[in-house]
């Protein structure tokens, strides 16, 4: 196994036992998974014990202990999408790629698994290919999909890829617009919330376009931190009533259009999101906390 790719990540995250999860998350993509010696050597460039980061692998279900296959495939069966038929969805894909919900094609080409939630309910059944977003799934739409993923997903002019499903933020109690035009990002305007941890707060860009990483904040805030997250305009802290499906925090709501609202986790590292279509977005409320100045 090639460990300099660990020994590299490191490196770049300057040695920080606070970066943990932005550094798994890289060694997972390099190996398609954890290797067991992968964690080892990391627990010894870091200082932290194995047990430690298991903890964390284990914790996060974007980890995988295990090889997958070149392209993973989640299918969501959780209520909104299960009542829509998502079992049947689950089926078709284990027919035609031959594995159950948790097994990996001998040609190590496709993983398969079930998830409780993808946070879309509203585009329910909702698949997930490599990142990619597809809605409102049929039976029918298994084939088209999996020739994606063979295809890199590139589009096939089905119109079902929401990859790229761009964002419109706003307050959900001043109603102010949160988009930044002066921190465009492929053409559109960032998502720029104000960010509050310790005794240091700033802004906090996020990319405009739903499911893709790459937050920016100039604090110097440890992995697995808690921020609070507020309106720049009005002040008001945009607290949720919502759990986070990966770590249990308590989500971040914004507003997205009229009658849509964006769900995100302010755990530092945390993947853990939800856009619900459709769904009311004045419950956010109000804490006891200090607002940044």
């Amino acid at each position: 196994m090639e460990l300099k790719i660990v020994e590299e990540i490191v490196e770049e995250h300057g040695g920080s036992r606070g970066e943990v999860l932005s550094m798994l998350a890289e060694m997972q993509t390099a190996y398609g998974y954890l290797p067991e010696e992968a964690l080892r050597r990391l627990a010894t460039l870091t200082g932290r014990s194995l047990t430690d980061l298991y903890g964390v692998a284990t914790f996060y279900r974007a980890f995988s202990l295990q090889p997958r296959g070149r392209h993973l495939v989640s299918i969501c069966l959780g209520t909104a999408c299960h009542v829509r038929g998502a079992q049947r969805i689950a089926d078709e894909f284990s027919r035609q790629l031959g594995i159950d919900p948790g097994q990996t094609t001998s040609d190590r080409e496709f993983s398969l698994e079930t998830v409780n939630c993808l946070g879309a309910c509203a585009l329910g059944p909702t698949v997930v290919v490599d990142g990619r977003y597809f809605r409102h799934v049929t039976t029918a739409d298994v084939r088209h999909i999996l020739d994606q993923a063979r295809n890199g997903c590139r589009s096939a002019g089905s119109g079902r890829d929401d990859t790229g499903f761009v964002l419109a933020a706003a307050c959900p109690h001043c109603g102010h617009s949160l988009m930044d035009g002066a921190e465009a990002e492929s053409g559109n305007p960032s998502i720029r919330v104000r960010l509050a941890y310790a005794d240091g707060n700033a802004d906090l860009e996020l990319p405009p376009v739903y499911a893709e990483g790459g937050a920016q904040c100039r604090l110097d805030i440890p992995g697995q931190a808690l921020t609070e997250w507020f309106c720049p305009h009005c002040g008001e802290p945009f607290a949720g009533d919502s759990g986070c499906t990966e770590c249990g925090a308590d989500m971040m709501v914004l507003a997205v259009g009229e009658n849509a609202a964006l769900h995100l986790c302010p755990r530092k590292g945390c993947p853990g999101h939800r856009l619900d279509l459709g769904a009311p977005t004045g419950r956010a409320r109000s804490s006891k906390g200090s607002r940044p100045s």
